[in-house]
Parts: C-alpha cells; structure tokens; sequence
C-alpha cells in the first residue's frame, strides 16, 4: 500500500473548504450585476453629468439633482414658465379682522337691573336676529331707601288726586252756578295727577325691554337669566358675518393714498380686500387703514390676527411664481428649483417679495424663459 503524506492531505482539505466558504457565503444569490449597476448611476466626477441607466434620485458634485422621469412623477413635480413682466410692489401690514360699524351692534343695559328672558328665551352664541327683536326684559333694581321715597311720593300723589276728584265731582254739581274756567281746571288737574301716579308706578315695577339695535348674529354673549347688571354693562355683540373689514397699520403715511389692491391669507386661501381709506392721526406710531372683505362665506373671526399683502402704485421687473415654489437651503437663504433639462434640476438663490396671499415676485435669481418648480420644490430639497 502507497503511503499518503498526511501534510499534503490536510493542507488540501483547508483549500476545498475555503473554496465552498466563498460559494455558499450569500446563500446562492448572484451579485455579480451589483458593480454594473453601480457603475452604471456613477455620476461623473469631472461634468456632473449621469452616466449609464441610472434609476435612483441623487445629488450631483455640482450642486444639481439627477430625478428620473418616474420619481418625478412619484413625487408630483410640476413647473410653470418664467417671464419677466411689470408687477405692482407690494407691503406687508399686520392686519386685525373687526366687525363693520354699519353693520354690527352692541347691546348694553341702560340702567342697573335684573336680567328676564325674552319672548323667545335668552340668545345663543350663532342665534340670527333681526333688527327689532326684543332679546331680554331688563327690571329694574333699587334700593331699600330709593324704593320708600318712591312710595311716599305715591301716597303723595294718592291723596291730591282724592282731593282732585271730589273737586271735579262737587265742581259738576255746581255747574252754571260757578265759572266754567274753573271746572275746566279742575279737571285739567286731575288728569294731570293720574299720569303723574301711573308714571311713577311705571318706574317701580315694568321691566324695559332691549332689543337688536342691527340684524346679524350673536357673536358674544355675557349674560344669563336673573342676572344683576350695571348700567352700561356689554349683554350681547351682534356681527354681520357677509359685512367683515380689517384694520391694517402703516408705518409709512405714504401708503394712505398709493395702495391700489390688497389681499389677505388665511391658511392658504387668499382674501380679497377693498381699501376704504386711512386715518391721518396716529395710533401707536402707526397710521390705521381700513379694507373691506369681498370675498364671501370669508371663515374668519372678529378679533383674527391677519397679514395683508397690499399692492402700491409703483412698479418692478419681476417673475411672478406660486409661494409654494419657494425653498430654504442649508444656509437658510431662499432658494427655488430650476428644470434644466428632462432629469436635471438645479438650485438658484432667489430675492422674492409677496405679490398677494398665493403669488411671490422673484427679482433676481430667475431669467425670461426658466421653468421654475411650482409643486414639490422642498421634496427636491431632501434629494441627497
């Protein structure tokens, strides 16, 4: 029998092994594609350009991105076309929704008293009224020492008007034998002293009624029933919801009379504005302008902060864009996104201005012809 060395064997053993190591280590799956794949979406270095079929977003050496038509879909880029044209410069203003004077009111309590419902019950927060409508019945309250000096000027009042109709009586017992002056007098001053009694009656226990001084809603109530109230004490705030303004300041008197249009926003809705006109006596350093909502069913509220976007009467050369093509880079500055060709978008630094709620004015950083990112400009923004 041949004798086998026992070191060539073992070191062919340790051979087949890491040979079946390096089979079996991925479980019979084959990457050989991978390096062709990557290689192929490999930007290159030198021109940023794309190289191969690549298939995946990603961030260029020279600052641009590299989207497929598929992820552009996917993420719905859409673009509009700039144009450089006369646009109107527009100002900013802090703006506060209030009611319309014509067409709101308030509801106070003349005099100190007891609050009863009216015919229809007290008004609820939202409940319609009409000018006229009795909302409440307000009692009136007095005091202890007020209440006896009335009722002794009533016993007052009680006996000369007993006093006056015996006169009036024995007076027409005696007719044509007295002047007939003197029964007519007498009469007068019975007539006179009756008034006199239900007037102060009055006083002491009917209830006066307040009612709607406009038609609208119940926008504030501070009342329940049996109430005490002071005089002049606010009951109810009645608005006109389809009759709203909003009261701007200014920090330039300038603006009174070179504000042509005005806008508002409200959490992406714009409101149309109509200018009315400004104060000339300051109020906190500032002067006050007042515009009138247009835009109807406007969901806002008396008291709402709002930021008016008003166009004055000087223009600029500008490229009007949607405010949701606007993006923020890393350094903070803002920034819009460019279609330079089918897949490729680049990033430009732009200075931009409201032209009203849902609009921007681009000054510099955009040309007569770029297609500008309006719809998922800050998606591009997180292609790394």
């Amino acid at each position: 029998m041949k004798k086998i060395n026992t070191g060539k064997l073992a070191a062919l053993v340790v051979t087949t092994l890491m040979g079946l190591s390096n089979t079996w280590a991925h479980g019979d799956e084959d990457h050989s594609q991978d390096a062709k794949a990557t290689n192929a979406a490999a930007p290159n270095a030198a021109t940023g350009a794309v190289t191969g079929q690549a298939t995946a977003s990603q961030r260029l050496p020279d600052g641009s991105l590299f989207v497929p038509k598929t992820a552009q879909r996917q993420l719905g880029i859409r673009t509009v076309l700039g144009e450089i044209k006369d646009l109107s410069a527009t100002v900013e203003l802090n703006g506060r929704v209030i009611a319309d004077p014509n067409a709101s009111g308030r509801v106070q309590a003349s005099q100190p008293g007891r609050v009863e419902s009216g015919p229809k019950g007290l008004p609820t927060l939202g409940q319609k009224v009409i000018k006229g409508q009795v909302l409440l019945w307000l009692r009136p309250t007095v005091g202890s020492v007020e209440r006896g000096n009335q009722r002794a000027a009533l016993a007052d009042i009680d006996a000369q008007l007993a006093i006056a109709e015996r006169k009036v009586a024995r007076y027409a017992q005696l007719e044509g034998s007295i002047p007939q002056k003197e029964i007519d007098s007498s009469k007068f001053e019975l007539g006179a002293l009756k008034q006199r009694r239900a007037a102060l009656g009055t006083g002491l226990s009917d209830a006066e009624s307040l009612t709607a001084p406009v038609s609208g809603v119940i926008s504030a109530t501070n009342v329940v029933n049996g109430q005490v109230v002071e005089a002049r004490e606010v009951l109810f705030d009645i608005v006109d919801p389809a009759r709203l303004a909003v009261e701007a300041l200014a920090y330039d008197a300038a603006l009174i009379d070179g504000i042509a249009s005005a806008s508002a926003s409200l959490g992406g809705q714009a409101i149309d504005l109509q200018y009315l006109g400004g104060g000339k006596q300051l109020r906190e350093q500032a002067l006050p302008l007042l515009f009138r909502v247009k835009t109807p069913n406007t969901p806002v509220a008396v008291g709402q902060t709002v930021k008016v976007i008003a166009k004055t009467s000087h223009l600029v050369k500008a490229v009007a864009i949607p405010v949701a093509a606007l993006a923020r880079n890393s350094a903070g500055e803002t920034v819009v996104w460019v279609h330079i060709g089918p897949e490729r978008f680049a990033q430009r630094r732009v200075s931009a201005q409201p032209l009203d709620a849902s609009t921007v004015a681009v000054t510099t950083g955009i040309a007569s012809g770029d297609r500008v990112v309006s719809q998922g400009a800050n998606l591009l923004a997180q292609v790394r």
